[in-house]
């Protein structure tokens, strides 16, 4: 896509994080802006936020996690501005802890919004999209960890990997059928976002029976936190996103200044595979530290 004036963009998670920024970007191009989020207050502030500058604006409470929901947005946004030209599937949740020891409502939740938010967000609007027969782009946000694993995220890391298989097969679906629909994912490292506090926003039926948290899950809450905290403006985010948008290039990564290091961890982990030895993974010193603090504690 070479052209955005006019155009209609709808951003899921948009309440906040990378989703408010990708929402300021393309208010910014002059495209009218479909706000979807879960947490209505949240989301009524940032579509002040954007309509003050002078974009035409809808927000649409919404749970990715429920196909009714996504299917009530795309029908909304149609209803309001007639089309879509980007689809931002956007909204994620995180939380740590060992696989063994994760609650099944943990796993449920995190593949709920982060994985089936996306495959809602392609089923409800990619009919819409075909339809239409005019150049679109969608955008999945996965993470850095779809591309290579990281200990006591298991869930988390397991919806961001299908995350980006599920963005693969969708392009070549795309490019085979001769589509003007493009398609990239988004794989960033840490962002200051309110991701660590998504708890705030949990659903009921994503709730464990029995409250309370292992050490494990506390640490990592900590350091995922701190990690945050010192991470890249979603700004910076949503500016790779418009670029690659404009490019029609797949995969969006997003790593400030730690690129270096991440794509290392990228090719240790392809190392791992192409010679079919066990797998390895260079955590820095300071975060095996804190890993090892529960059993040296015990």
């Amino acid at each position: 896509m070479k052209e955005f004036r006019g155009k209609v963009a709808v951003v899921t998670g948009a309440a906040s994080g990378i989703g408010l920024a990708l929402s300021e970007r393309f208010a910014a191009e002059g495209m009218k802006i479909v706000m979807a989020d879960i947490e209505e207050k949240a989301l009524v502030k940032a579509g002040k936020k954007i309509r003050a500058t002078g974009a035409a604006t809808l927000q649409v409470v919404t749970d990715v996690s429920k196909p009714e929901d996504v299917d009530e947005l795309a029908r909304k946004t149609i209803d309001t501005f007639g089309g879509v030209h980007i689809l931002c599937n956007n909204a994620g949740v995180f939380r740590g802890g060992t696989s063994w020891e994760m609650p099944r409502e943990d796993y449920a939740w995190m593949l709920g919004v982060n994985l089936f938010g996306v495959i809602h967000g392609i089923r409800s609007f990619m009919p819409i999209l075909n339809e239409q027969d005019v150049e679109a782009h969608i955008v999945n946000t996965s993470s850095s960890t779809g591309l290579f694993c990281t200990p006591y995220t298991a869930a988390y890391c397991l919806s961001k990997h299908a995350i980006l298989v599920l963005s693969e097969c969708l392009y070549h679906e795309l490019t085979l059928s001769g589509s003007k629909v493009k398609v990239s994912v988004l794989l960033p490292t840490a962002v200051a976002t309110n991701i660590s506090n998504a708890e705030r926003n949990r659903q009921d039926r994503f709730k464990p029976a029995h409250t309370g948290s292992s050490d494990m899950a506390d640490i990592i809450a900590a350091a995922t936190t701190d990690s945050i905290n010192k991470g890249i403006a979603p700004a910076t985010v949503a500016d790779l996103v418009m670029r690659a948008i404009r490019e029609e290039r797949f995969y969006i990564l997003a790593g400030g200044d730690d690129v270096n290091s991440l794509m290392k961890m990228i090719n240790n982990r392809l190392d791992d595979i192409r010679a079919l030895r066990n797998p390895t993974f260079p955590i820095p010193d300071e975060m095996m530290h804190m890993l090892e603090a529960p059993a040296s504690s015990g």
